[in-house]
């Protein structure tokens, strides 16, 4: 697709209090059952002779999941701390004999990449483990260069081939990266080693096969669909839960919904209206785009209803005088242009000067929308005034459609430009307002999926005392790709899914 917003949002990640914490392991199962392999992500040392059963889901029928058939298999498993259960990896293991990583099992890339012994001159890989190709046995040498994007710089390395153990599942001839510089110091603070990619092949750097195809391709898997369980009690042991080749009918409610998969490449579906409270936020009130990642603990969505979210949430956002000062020198101007309706809303603001013509046929770009660059850190040619411009009179638009009241709307819309989203990522909250914050629902396949704001805001506690962060960033990606959104590990968390490969559809149910 050309973009790489999703290792702007790794990056935002990593700087989050949050991130760093977490360290799981991988248990594997007996995959005698039919080619279903199920993965537990944990934490150690908990006793798993005192752990029951699971029952596991063959699908029979990989258009009916409802029909399936129960087998039992006992997992290993153990249970995550309540406050650091925003990122979930497990263990594999590469070469002959064995050397294990944890990684994160990421559907929003496609790549296997983990440190190599060849990595010396950048700090974040001495923290981590490293691959040493000279001590196996199946090791095949490619060599082939390779960069993968990561914020604002990138990650450096080179394609090898070993085996890759997945579980009880022995993957031949994989290919993956070997990293040799981790350019951020970011990194440091990742408890895993490296990401195992499950998304598309037409994603994946190299045109390398990624491990879910070679698991299907050498026989592995009898249904073609993996399904993720992500546990957010933070009193239970299990922590999480990825089976490939079918799901565990344990760990949802009811029935999933099943939505075509809308853009071969990402796991990416079409949503309809984001709700606050029940209210339009107005953006996908026709259709917006949306990945389903399971490679970033947050949110990430378009900036004009990311800043809508912060103002119902009370979080702490970033002020911006340019937007402020647009309300108070253009916003009559740009009332009355909406209420006479003479003109067109897309280019109010180049008829009134605040942008050029020339900015609605420009190339698409990633912007990021407080400091109007582009990823490369090149400057816009349109001024922030043009981007907060267009913005408000999106803001505008909403509420006409709940309100008539001049003055209650331009006093709404210039509070929301006290509550942009914070470049950072991390926008605080109040803990103690938690419980009056508001529902926010994305609806997918015509059902609503509602979010509380105790499944939706993250809290750390530190010692005696709270901190807590709203779970949502900022992403904006112009038209035909976007707008977007990348639904993280706050919404798998609270949903079930299912990732059909063999039907390209992703299905939710409520996890249990």
């Amino acid at each position: 697709m050309g973009y790489n917003f999703k290792y702007v949002l790794v990056f935002i990640s990593l700087m989050c209090v949050w991130c760093g914490r977490l360290r799981f392991s991988m248990a594997s199962t007996d995959s005698s059952d039919g080619g279903l392999v199920r993965f537990n992500l944990r934490k150690r040392n908990l006793d798993r002779h005192s752990l029951s059963a699971a029952r596991i889901k063959k699908a029979s029928n990989a258009g009916d999941l409802g029909s399936d058939v129960n087998t039992d298999s006992t997992p290993n498993v153990v249970y995550l701390k309540n406050y650091l259960d925003s990122q979930y990896f497990g263990e594999i293991s590469i070469g002959s004999p064995p050397q294990y990583f944890n990684v994160v099992f990421d559907t929003g890339s496609s790549n296997l990449w983990v440190p190599s012994s060849k990595c010396i001159f950048s700090i974040p890989c001495y923290f981590h483990s490293k691959y040493k190709s000279r001590i196996s046995s199946t090791y095949t040498e490619i060599g082939t260069s390779c960069k993968i994007p990561y914020g604002h710089g990138s990650i450096y390395g080179f394609f090898s081939q070993d085996v890759v153990k997945v579980g009880d599942i022995i993957i031949k001839d994989q290919v993956f990266a070997e990293i040799t510089k981790e350019g951020s110091l970011a990194l440091l603070a990742l408890h895993y080693d490296g990401i195992l990619g499950l998304g598309f092949k037409d994603i994946s750097i190299g045109e390398v096969t990624p491990v879910w195809y070679n698991m299907i391709d050498q026989g592995y898997i009898y249904q073609n669909v993996f399904s993720l369980w992500l546990n957010k009690d933070p009193v239970a042991e299990i922590g999480g839960e990825i089976v490939f080749g079918g799901i565990n009918s344990r760990h949802f409610r009811g029935e999933h919904t099943y939505v075509p998969i809308s853009q071969k490449g990402y796991w990416q579906i079409d949503v309809g209206d984001v709700l606050l409270a029940n209210r339009s936020t107005g953006l996908c009130e026709g259709s917006c785009a949306a990945i389903v990642d399971s490679g970033i603990s947050s949110i990430a969505g378009p900036t004009t209803v990311v800043t809508q979210i912060n103002h119902a949430i009370g979080a702490q956002g970033y002020v911006s005088l340019e937007c402020k000062s647009i309300i108070h020198n253009y916003g009559d101007k740009i009332w009355d242009a909406l209420i006479s309706g003479q003109l067109n809303p897309e280019i109010l603001c180049a008829n009134i000067g605040l942008c050029s013509h020339d900015k609605y046929q420009k190339d698409n770009v990633i912007e990021t929308v407080v400091h109007d660059e582009n990823l490369d850190g090149s400057t816009s040619k349109e001024s922030p005034f043009c981007t907060f411009c267009d913005m408000i009179v999106f803001w505008i638009q909403v509420q006409l459609k709940q309100s008539n009241l001049k003055e209650k709307i331009l006093k709404y819309v210039d509070e929301l430009c006290e509550k942009l989203p914070s470049p950072e990522g991390q926008v605080f909250v109040d803990c103690n307002s938690i419980a009056a914050m508001p529902h926010i629902s994305f609806t997918i396949g015509n059902r609503s999926f509602p979010l509380s704001p105790q499944q939706y805001v993250l809290r750390v506690e530190e010692g005696s005392s709270s901190v807590c962060y709203g779970g949502f960033v900022a992403l904006d990606v112009p038209p035909p790709q976007g707008p977007l959104w990348v639904l993280g590990d706050i919404f798998l968390g609270k949903y079930h899914t299912v990732f059909d490969f063999g039907n390209q559809s992703i299905g939710f149910a409520e996890a249990a």
